[in-house]
């Protein structure tokens, strides 16, 4: 099962970015390009029922699935990027962070009013990032019709912060 290949592959990284946080490297993973391509075909077929228009993807570890999500599935990949990355006109959203707030941007013309969005990242923690990244797709007239993630903290309940928005929440690895 695809679940236990992937879980077999994280690697945790004791007291990273800080003392008493626990994180979970997904990076090994990219030394399996079977396991990486597995991965992109399992989540592109999770996905394809939500008919999305275009996959959102979050700066940066989004960026590594995203796109082969994307291809996979025959649509774009729009990048949001961590403020002042993009350039072009761009419409960015504030967040909270555990200190402070920081901001992701996305250009402005990056979808149209009514496309419908995936938003897709490594790992789903507090729901901040992308909660944040549901409200720029919702600032250009985008629909969220789902979540996906590779991995989820469930004990941080970020889900809450996005069924908001939509209740697909895709995310098969879960601590």
């Amino acid at each position: 099962m695809i679940v236990n290949q992937i879980k077999s592959h994280i690697r945790d990284i004791v007291d990273f970015p800080k003392p008493g946080i626990v994180f979970k490297d997904i990076s090994p993973i990219l030394k399996n390009p079977s396991l990486c391509k597995a991965i992109i075909q399992h989540k592109a077929e999770l996905i394809a029922p939500l008919q999305p228009d275009v996959l959102l993807c979050l700066d940066s570890r989004g960026f590594w699935f995203g796109l082969g999500i994307a291809l996979e599935l025959g649509i774009p990949m729009i990048p949001v990027r961590k403020e002042g990355k993009l350039p072009y006109s761009v419409e960015s959203q504030e967040y909270d962070l555990e200190y402070g707030t920081a901001k992701i941007e996305i250009q402005t013309d990056a979808i149209e009013p009514g496309t419908r969005v995936v938003i897709h990242d490594d790992l789903l923690a507090t729901g901040g990032t992308a909660e944040a990244c549901a409200k720029l797709a919702e600032k250009l007239g985008g629909k969220v019709v789902g979540f996906s993630f590779l991995v989820e903290l469930t004990t941080l309940e970020g889900r809450k912060k996005l069924e908001i928005f939509n209740k697909e929440i895709l995310s098969p690895v879960k601590y």
